[in-house]
């Protein structure tokens, strides 16, 4: 399959036409209208400083339906003891350098660059990302940031300071997501962290077709602070 170049043009190709390992276009910027228009297609861009931007779609896609988060004893312990608070939208910016700067088991480096940082800070400025933030004494201890477009909520990258912190804040996202009657939360591509909590793959064609169909929800735009 072909890698293609992007274009000034904010048209991205079929996602069906990604390489095996879901590589399906090179280059382009980051601007809000290129990447509404990449995750609205099913694909999001991963890249590391000194690459060029590299758009993915992968197939199998881990996503995580709502009722599937996992609640498990000691998780539901945790929370119903009231240890954490947990907030949206009220620090973005602390949520994602955290998230490009606390290491992960799984990940070597990071994807988040200042390029990147500044593109994500435009989309919540223009209420289409959102931050969960978890707090102990009012200390940010964990957190996630994503993307939200119709009834899907596009999962960015999660960090904790504290034991569980980030699954308290998605616990909390996918408590908000349900009243809000979302489909499901894209999580990217598989770990056996993101298996743990409940996600499961889909064929990609799946995904897309569930995609399409969710994108006919009104989104959830502005900050999502006193949303109900």
């Amino acid at each position: 399959m072909p890698v293609y170049e992007l274009i000034a043009e904010h048209v991205f190709p079929d996602p069906e036409e990604a390489e095996p390992d879901g590589l399906i276009a090179i280059g382009g910027d980051l601007n809000v209208k290129r990447l509404i228009t990449a995750y609205a297609s099913g694909i999001f861009p991963w890249y590391t400083a000194g690459q060029p931007i590299l758009w993915w779609s992968p197939d199998p896609r881990m996503i995580l339906y709502p009722a599937d988060f996992k609640k498990t004893k000691n998780l539901t312990r945790l929370r119903n003891k009231e240890k954490f608070k947990v907030r949206f939208d009220t620090d973005f910016s602390a949520v994602i350098n955290y998230c490009r700067k606390v290491p992960r088991k799984e990940q070597d480096g990071t994807w988040i660059t200042d390029e990147m940082i500044d593109a994500y800070t435009d989309l919540y400025h223009l209420g289409y990302c959102h931050s969960v933030e978890t707090y102990q004494e009012d200390r940010l201890v964990g957190g996630l940031y994503g993307v939200s477009l119709g009834g899907v909520f596009f999962g960015e990258s999660m960090f904790h300071l504290e034991t569980d912190a980030s699954k308290v804040a998605l616990w909390y996202l996918v408590d908000q997501l349900e009243a809000w009657k979302f489909d499901f939360i894209d999580v990217q591509q598989e770990t056996a962290h993101l298996k743990s909590l409940g996600a499961k793959p889909m064929d990609r064609r799946k995904f897309l077709n569930l995609l399409e169909t969710s994108l006919q929800k009104r989104s959830k735009i502005g900050k999502w602070t006193n949303l109900t």
